[in-house]
């Protein structure tokens, strides 16, 4: 469908775009928040309905792998239905998830549930993350990019330790239902701020299909496997290697994290101001570096803070400079593009937090480190197929 039936991006006023741009950001920022909101419940979780801590943990396992299938599913079976009423209905899901689980009467409730988040994430992020480009005039569109991408470090700076806080204050349900009740209301938001948006190319099975033929989508799919595997591998178990070889007291361990938090959002708003081959270039040697020196400068308190800045400017970047490539290598199908984004994204977080499980458990953390360090290293290989656009 061509966009001549929407009001084009530089014709509305500014205040309205950005404000469409920050409606999609708040989705975004609820979508990431519930998704790694049991990070810091999985022991009242587990508690709660009588199973234990590995069981728990298919609270943050399954929405990435469903979210992997449901990136092209939904995407698809959502073709030709207009973008602003996809992402209000699948934000009405994800409010819908928050409150099931809530209220779940058993665990397999809250099964369902995470099951139901990882069908939005999936659909929201592969129709919402390309949409800068729909909202914004030509010129602003990586400022605009990088502004939604904020939602990934804001979850984990702001969303993740409120609802572990309010958790403790007044029990693991009560974060649920806090943000059902916030997505409603970005529900509204979008419903409101959002201009009418059409699809303007239909994202069939054929065009994906025509997407994995060509080169540099190909090169773009090894450089997220391998980034986002060494991240995943390493930065889940940076709780543990904190605790056992730096030796930071656990009431310490918060306030390091929410440094990494707050680095991230630094790394991805530099990105958004870097040529995207050149901010992906500094992420994975940064990210390399801060995690093979992580065994060595770790073992500090100093030397593991300033390690933890570093890793959070670098992976602060990745989500950006990785969507960047595939929107350059398929300009002609950007919906498209960021579905093939979300897909590889989604199914590598997840694959890259069982692996360094692996590695923890035959080695040690120290070990996942390393290792995580010379997968990302790895990644330089792919540099050179980044589109030349970019």
């Amino acid at each position: 469908m061509s966009t001549a039936t929407l009001p084009p991006a530089t014709s509305r006023a500014p205040l309205t775009a950005w404000l469409a741009v920050l409606a999609v950001t708040l989705g975004l920022f609820s979508i990431v928040t519930t998704e790694i909101l049991p990070i810091g419940l999985l022991a009242p979780i587990a508690a709660d309905f009588g199973v234990s801590a590995g069981t728990a943990g298919w609270t943050m396992t399954l929405p990435g792998l469903v979210a992997a299938v449901a990136a092209p599913a939904v995407t698809v079976a959502s073709g030709r239905i207009d973008r602003r009423v996809t992402l209000c209905a699948l934000t009405g899901l994800l409010a819908a998830a928050d409150l099931l689980a809530a209220a779940a009467p058993g665990y397999w409730a809250v099964l369902v549930s995470r099951v139901m988040v990882g069908l939005v994430i999936g659909g929201f992020w592969s129709i919402g993350a390309g949409l800068a480009g729909r909202l914004v005039p030509a010129a602003s569109v990586p400022r605009a990019t990088s502004v939604v991408f904020a939602a990934v470090p804001l979850g984990s700076v702001l969303g993740v330790p409120a609802g572990s806080f309010l958790g403790e204050l007044l029990g693991w349900r009560a974060s649920f239902a806090v943000m059902g009740v916030l997505t409603v209301g970005v529900l509204a938001a979008l419903a409101v701020l959002l201009p009418p948006l059409p699809p303007e190319r239909a994202t069939g099975p054929r065009v994906l299909r025509g997407l994995l033929r060509r080169p540099a989508v190909r090169a773009g799919l090894a450089a997220t496997l391998l980034i986002v595997l060494a991240h995943f591998a390493t930065y889940t178990y940076v709780t543990p290697f904190l605790l056992e070889v730096t030796g930071v007291s656990a009431r310490a361990v918060g306030a390091f994290l929410l440094v990494y938090g707050v680095a991230g959002l630094v790394g991805n708003f530099a990105a958004g101001r870097m040529p995207p081959r050149a901010a992906f270039v500094t992420a994975v040697v940064l990210l390399a570096a801060a995690t093979l020196l992580m065994p060595v400068a770790g073992r500090w308190d100093g030397g593991a803070l300033a390690l933890l800045v570093v890793w959070g400017v670098a992976y602060g970047a990745v989500p950006f400079c990785s969507q960047s490539w595939f929107a350059a290598a398929a300009p002609d199908a950007p919906e498209a593009a960021t579905v093939v984004f979300t897909s590889s994204f989604q199914a590598t977080l997840s694959l890259g937090a069982l692996a360094g499980g692996v590695v923890v458990d035959a080695l040690s953390v120290t070990a996942v480190m390393a290792l995580g360090g010379a997968v990302a290293a790895a990644t330089l290989a792919t540099v050179h197929r980044y589109p030349s656009k970019c």
